[in-house]
């Protein structure tokens, strides 16, 4: 994802924006240190490639959401990243906390925000449930959209969960499945979003699935 998020950044950046990476390793935060420090360097590594000075913050729990330096360090930062781990958890530490609203705030004005993962998953209104009876609340930053990541893997190991979740998709909800290696990136002010990357993205309806290639474009009606 390098060039992807390189080409986002610097997009940010002509809009004003700090040229910082700034990556979140809270989904990962109830895991233990090893992990959280896999993060860390994941993210270290990643600003490196890109030539940027990089803030991997230690932000791993609700209290933490609230603590004013890391409110600091996401403001008008070029690129703001939320990791993976477990997506239930990322939003119960994120919803209604100062460091959210200072995410949606930088992005409403021009930062670039990704997610991978769990990080993606909470941009919708809820989390597609696989191993709960029932979706839970996300953070509703795209509220009709639900996702599926890493779709590619996920129809190798649990092909009847991936097909129940898409005959459970209720009426004015969109699914999408993202292969790994992939990206589904909305770049204007419009509804129209292009795929990018190795794989592919999925529109999973129950009646019909379309699938996109890199290159091409999506419109959400």
């Amino acid at each position: 994802m390098t060039a992807l998020e390189g080409e986002l950044l610097q997009a940010a950046v002509i809009r004003g924006k700090r040229e910082v990476f700034v990556q979140l390793p809270t989904a990962a935060g109830a895991e233990d240190a090893s992990s959280l420090e896999r993060w860390h360097k994941l993210g270290e590594v990643q600003g490196q490639r890109l030539a940027v000075k990089t803030d991997s913050l230690r932000l791993y729990n609700r209290e933490d959401a609230f603590k004013p330096e890391f409110v600091d360090a996401i403001n008008d930062a070029g690129l703001i990243y939320l990791s993976g781990g477990d997506p239930h958890y990322l939003t119960d530490s994120l919803i209604d906390t100062p460091v959210w609203e200072a995410i949606v705030r930088a992005w409403s004005t021009g930062s670039s925000l990704m997610g991978c993962s769990a990080g993606a998953m909470v941009m919708g209104s809820e989390i597609i449930a696989f191993r709960k009876s029932h979706a839970t609340r996300g953070l509703s930053l795209l509220p009709s959209i639900q996702t599926i990541p890493h779709y590619d893997r996920f129809l190798g190991w649990l092909p009847d969960r991936v097909s129940a979740a898409i005959m459970r998709v209720e009426e004015g909800m969109i699914l999408i499945g993202i292969d790994e290696n992939t990206a589904l990136v909305r770049d204007r002010a419009d509804s129209s979003w292009r795929v990018w990357g190795e794989g592919k993205v999925h529109l999973l309806k129950s009646s019909d699935t379309h699938s996109f290639i890199a290159g091409e474009e999506i419109t959400f009606s």
